[in-house]
Order: structure tokens, then C-alpha cells, then sequence
């Protein structure tokens, strides 16, 4: 396949030494930006990575993580690596750094994983958008028995991380739908389970506890007998 920039004004295909790269000061009004103008302001992360301080991961709220990249040494610098690698370790904390990659600048975070650094690039504060954070209601009122149900939940569910348990389902339909097309098979509909509106806070948290094949007892106000949810 090949790829054809159109000029939409002139009603014409464009040849890729017709295209620049421009900022858009006003509508419809640009300043051309050349290549060798960038590499004139280039900061010093376009060569070197700048370690500004070291962290505990715990720290850092996971929402300012973006992409994750495996970090491997060229042979000069191989002892270096190994170095801060195992310093890490020990110590227990990050390296909170800056490093340009695709053409802007970016604070990284260098993490020791089991077999070498993995670098996670994170969101600069005004990237966030904090403006349009969704908060928790405030003033919501539950009463001891919503509170423990809900937390039986938690406690049912919790166990070890093990991330080759979960796999892309869509994408294995995908798969399976093309494979049956290229065969000239029957494409049958997958069955959606059917969710109803959420009423009755308790009798949610009871159904989810259900299907986990396990139940739960909760305590009613004092005086009376303890009693078994279904």
C-alpha cells in the first residue's frame, strides 16, 4: 500500500519534498520549522539521559506512567549499566530521569526488573488534564454491613498478580473470525451476557460474590443471630 498526501485547497497529491513541518501561531497562519532549526535548539537529553534523583516506585502515582520500553546497554557503557543496575536493586529506589526520544523531551523512570532496566516514560503534570479528573461523590453515606460486603468482595478476589493468565479475547475472535471467513465458514454471534441496571447496592455486591463460588457472612445489628448471604 502506499501512502499519498493530498493538498485538499489545490486539489492535487503532494510529493513528500512538498511537505514541511509548521506551527500554526493563528488560524490558518504558520511558521515553518525546519529540521535544522530543531537541531539547533535540541537539549542536552538529545544525546545524554540526566538522572535528576532517585525514588521509591510506591511514590509515584500510577496514572503519570505512559510507555514502557526495555533498556539495553551499547558495549562501552555495558559496566555502568550493570553498575546502577545492581545499585538499584539493593537499594530499593528508581531513577527519576529526562531523555529526548521521538523528537521531544521526556521524565522517564528507570526500574530494575528481573533481568535488566525497563524504562517507563511518564506524563508531564499539565498532560493530565487534571480539570477533567472525575472526583468520588462526596457525602455518600453506607451503613457497616455495605462496607463489609463490599470489602468481602475485595478479600475474595485478591490473590497474586500473574499477568500470562490474562489474554486479549478480542483479538483471538478477530483471529478466529478471519481464519473462518478465509475458509468460507458460518460466522455465529458470540453470546453477551445480559446486565441489568444496578438498584440495590447489596444485592450487586451479593451476585458478584455468587460468582465466585463462594459465600459470605455479614452481621446484622447486635442482638440478633448472625445471618448468611447468599
Amino acid at each position: 500500500m502506499h501512502e499519498v498526501m493530498y493538498c485538499a485547497k489545490e486539489d492535487k497529491p503532494l510529493d513528500r519534498s512538498e511537505i514541511v513541518k509548521g506551527y500554526e501561531y493563528e488560524k490558518n497562519k504558520y511558521v515553518v520549522v525546519d529540521p535544522e532549526d530543531l537541531e539547533k535548539i535540541a537539549p542536552p537529553t538529545a544525546t545524554v539521559m540526566e538522572i535528576l534523583q532517585f525514588v521509591r516506585m510506591q511514590e509515584i502515582d500510577p496514572i503519570f506512567l505512559e510507555t514502557s520500553y526495555y533498556v539495553a546497554p551499547e558495549e562501552a557503557v555495558s559496566r555502568p549499566y550493570t553498575l546502577l543496575f545492581e545499585a538499584m536493586k539493593e537499594t530499593e529506589y528508581d531513577a527519576l530521569a529526562k531523555v529526548t526520544m521521538h523528537g521531544r523531551e521526556h521524565i522517564v523512570i528507570l526500574r530494575p526488573s528481573e533481568h535488566g532496566i525497563v524504562l517507563h516514560t511518564m506524563y508531564f503534570v499539565d498532560e493530565l488534564h487534571k480539570a477533567n479528573e472525575v472526583g468520588v461523590r462526596k457525602g455518600a453515606k453506607f451503613d457497616r454491613k455495605e462496607i463489609d460486603l463490599a470489602k468481602k468482595l475485595i478479600e475474595t478476589l485478591a490473590s497474586p498478580f500473574r499477568p500470562e493468565e490474562y489474554h486479549d479475547e478480542y483479538k483471538q475472535n478477530v483471529e478466529e473470525l478471519i481464519e473462518k471467513k478465509r475458509k468460507g465458514q458460518k460466522v455465529t454471534p458470540i453470546r453477551q451476557p445480559k446486565t441489568a441496571p444496578v438498584i440495590d447496592l447489596m444485592q450487586a455486591l451479593q451476585q458478584s460474590l455468587a460468582k465466585t463460588g463462594r459465600t459470605s457472612k455479614t452481621k446484622k445489628p447486635a442482638r440478633k443471630r448472625a445471618t448468611k448471604v447468599a
